[in-house]
């Protein structure tokens, strides 16, 4: 039986199409999704033209669990747009019709039409299409141009498009960073060079939102909120926009068009969600960002990554590549081709252009690498000097970018402080790919005792937590201590994340006696503290406030120096 999992607008590029409309999620097997599918495109249908909207069209995406049905709708109009989603979704389910009800709920949708309705905006929208300029809106504002070649207004208070000057809105560069780890640190490093190449540089990640060092907002910006605030701030010169699965998967992309995107790496996490049931259909929601880039736009890709490459493989244009491993077979024969790239040769990043090799920086100059030791920071490096380099960003700027930024100003990413004659390191990788980083670092970094601090939100599945832990266990630390995380339970009961990643640790090979709970993560930090001795490596992969572990790692580093 069909089961209505979500309805709501989607404002831009998504999984479903480019334009905006509205889209319903069902959770249904393949069989009842050949049924329902053509009953609820002739309902649709119907209603569409009911309303006026027959230039409408419709799309279906199934997936593991189920199906998406969307169609494209006036952009003044998208909450009745959603009404009338849901209203087709239940004639096509419905086993007996009443007319008269079908008419009442057709009008209460043409009702919602006509309340939601801004000519104003509309007509706004058709002159910045004539005139190529960009336009974002929401609910509140609308602005022309981006940045500083940008102006906002509240929808209330519309100008009319025939008193503007339209030459003064324009464009600034764009570059958009998605992908399942690295994308808060490549958004980071591309910031810190486009800042060394004189840009006021517009951020927003899952950290909040940032013009040059100002925080203008903390918490998670990865969405079209972020990114609408970012390129309306009139002193951005550049944009950096981390651009993650939740955003793109509820409301689409927040822009329609970029100049760069890169996809850092497709690896399990969130698997088990709606849309989400494997590896393939993450890495379809990745893809969306290939929908901001026109024929002149830079699609950058990891070249390890097997999924990335066979999705290559359909796409227009030729990809802008990036490998740590210069002798990769793949990555080889693209440069050797005259393909663009970045790679690692002889302790140096270098840039392939044409076939030719051009030095960019040696990889001991960057911090964030730790002398190379953090392979994955090597990865991430790569991807920012690819997505600044697509962005008119010259290597001597690039160089200045990645040798600027320290391990510290990446807050909760790999930070290293020095406690005690002991090596603490302060992570946010939540999930097996995240942590397997962190333990090829850990093998590559001297210790006499390893001590892990762990943890999982509930809403990953079983498998993905037992997955998480045997990347934890291939670190072998004499001691994990287990954080409970009360406000990511999502709907797991109390001790259950716990006792699956307790159980998956000793089906691994842990010691019982190694392993202990502690009640939250701010406690586990302080157990983790008490613990240490000298020659120890102590790992906090931190989830629920790493501002405030962080500055308790702090607190006790300047207490030893007092």
């Amino acid at each position: 039986m069909a089961e209505l999992f979500d309805s709501r607008r989607l404002t831009g590029p998504s999984a479903l199409g480019d334009l905006p409309g509205a889209v319903i999620d069902v959770r249904l097997d393949a069989t009842e999704i050949a049924e329902l599918v053509p009953r609820w495109q002739t309902e649709v249908r119907v209603l569409l033209d009911a309303v006026g909207w027959t230039d409408s069209t419709t799309s279906v995406r199934e997936v593991v669990d189920g199906v998406s049905l969307a169609f494209t709708a006036p952009m003044d109009a998208l909450y009745a747009a959603t009404e009338l989603n849901e209203l087709a979704l239940q004639r096509a389910t419905a086993e007996t019709r009443d007319p008269e009800a079908d008419e009442a709920e057709l009008a209460r949708v043409r009702d919602a039409i006509a309340n939601e309705a801004k000519p104003a905006l509309l007509a706004l929208a058709r002159a910045a299409v004539e005139n190529n300029t960009p336009m974002l809106s929401d609910d509140d504002e609308v602005s022309l141009g981006l940045g500083v070649r940008s102006q906002t207004w509240p929808v209330s208070e519309l100008p009319d498009p025939a008193t503007l000057e339209w030459s003064r809105f324009g464009r600034i560069p764009i570059g958009l960073v998605t992908g399942t780890n690295g994308k808060t640190t490549t958004v980071r490093l591309c910031a810190s060079i486009a800042r060394a190449a004189g840009h006021c540089a517009g951020v927003s990640t899952t950290d909040g939102i940032w013009i040059n060092a100002e925080r203008l907002d903390a918490g998670d910006y990865s969405g079209p909120g972020g990114a609408r605030s970012v390129l309306r701030d009139t002193r951005v010169t550049a944009a950096i926009l981390e651009t993650a699965r939740g955003g793109m998967q509820r409301r689409g992309l927040g822009v329609t068009r970029a100049d760069a995107a890169v996809i850092t790496n497709i690896a399990a996490d969130h698997l088990g969600e709606f849309g989400v049931g494997n590896l393939e259909e993450l890495a379809g929601i990745k893809w969306i960002v290939t929908r901001a880039l026109d024929a002149d736009g830079t699609l950058i890709l990891n070249a390890e990554d097997p999924i990335l490459r066979r999705l290559a493989q359909s796409y227009d244009q030729q990809p802008y590549w990036f490998g740590r491993d210069s002798a990769d077979r793949f990555l080889r024969g693209h440069l050797a081709g005259g393909g663009p790239g970045l790679t690692c040769e002889d302790g140096h990043i270098v840039r392939y252009d044409s076939g030719r090799k051009i030095p960019v920086i040696a990889i001991n100059d960057v911090p964030l690498t730790l002398g190379g030791a953090a392979a994955h920071n090597v990865a991430n490096a790569l991807a920012a000097a690819a997505l600044c380099h697509a962005l008119g960003i010259d290597d001597d700027a690039i160089a200045r970018g990645l040798r600027t930024m320290q391990p510290n100003d990446n807050r909760g990413r790999l930070n290293v402080f020095a406690l005690r004659g002991a090596t603490v390191i302060v992570d946010f990788a939540h999930n097996p790919h995240g942590v397997a980083a962190i333990a090829d670092l850990a093998a590559a970094l001297p210790a006499k005792r390893r001590l892990l601090v762990l943890g999982q939100a509930g809403d990953r599945s079983d498998v993905a937590m037992r997955d998480l832990a045997s990347a934890a266990w291939s670190l072998r630390p004499d001691r994990i201590l287990l954080k409970e995380m009360a406000e990511y339970a999502r709907g797991r009961a109390p001790g259950e994340v716990i006792s699956i990643l307790r159980g998956a640790l000793l089906d691994a090979g842990a010691d019982p006696a190694h392993i202990d709970v502690t009640a939250d993560e701010i406690s586990a930090i302080e157990a983790a503290l008490d613990w240490l001795q000298p020659d120890d490596l102590i790992i906090l992969l931190v989830h629920e406030n790493a501002a405030r572990a962080i500055a308790r790692v702090r607190e006790a580093c300047a207490g030893e120096n007092a």
